[in-house]
């Protein structure tokens, strides 16, 4: 199946989901103002503020926001993303600090946005890569930090990714997931859906028993999002959020 973030139009969608204010995604419509900024708030409300970690890996970083909210304070961060054309808008952003988009208004009008990274953050602590989450290099190492933020359930093999997380993090390191369990076919065959199915358990206990060998659970909060399709329609969702001790 085509990988359908390569498009155009899901890039400036997601330039304007992790870098747009609250202003201009909704000027003055009464939307949750608390559910913007998705990007930044799961590194912020999921990191332990008393951790000093060294090294970072965030994995489905899209255009890379995440990535350079986790460079404010770890001198070391690599985010991947399955996307080419993701990955060459967080590398232009990295390089030229700013990337100009067009986005839907209404119809087939559209507006201009520049997509910035906030002058206070060093994009050099960033480095960029295309890869697959559920079939990452060998050689990656171990991290002190791992996010993987509303990727869980957009994979073909999630329980695959959850398997290979044990290596990825270092021990002691902390394990940042953020998902709203929306499992569609069009991603993931049900059979290997976490959880979901009428008579199972739910999601969330599914993760906490297969993360429970080689992490000890630490933090849960609920994580709202907005992402704007045009100026009067926005997709809301929650993310469960959770953080992870590697044992």
């Amino acid at each position: 199946m085509p990988n359908p973030y390569e498009t155009p139009q899901l890039v400036s969608e997601y330039l304007f989901f992790h870098y747009a204010t609250f202003k201009e995604a909704a000027g003055d419509l009464p939307v949750p103002e608390s559910a913007w900024g998705f990007a930044q708030r799961v590194v912020s409300e999921l990191l332990d503020p008393q951790s000093k970690p060294s090294t970072a890996l965030d994995i489905g970083c899209a255009v890379g926001a995440s990535s350079f909210e986790l460079a404010r304070t770890i001198p070391s961060v690599l985010g991947i993303d399955y996307s080419e054309a993701f990955i060459e808008a967080a590398e232009t952003l990295k390089n030229d600090d700013y990337l100009a988009a067009e986005v839907p208004l209404e119809g087939r009008k559209t507006q201009p946005f520049v997509a910035r990274v906030p002058t206070e953050i060093d994009r050099q602590r960033v480095r960029f890569e295309t890869g697959n989450a559920i079939d990452l290099r060998s050689d990656l190492g171990n991290f002190d930090v791992v996010l993987a933020a509303n990727l869980l359930c957009r994979l073909p093999a999630p329980v695959a990714f959850i398997e290979r997380l044990a290596e990825l993090v270092a021990p002691g390191g902390q394990l940042l997931l953020a998902s709203p369990f929306s499992w569609l076919e069009a991603y993931t065959p049900p059979f290997l859906w976490l959880g979901g199915q009428q008579d199972g358990p739910s999601s969330t206990d599914v993760l906490k028993e297969k993360l429970s060998t080689h992490f000890r659970f630490e933090h849960e909060i609920n994580l709202p999002f907005l992402i704007r399709e045009h100026s009067r329609k926005f997709q809301y969702g929650i993310s469960l959020g959770t953080r992870w001790r590697r044992l």
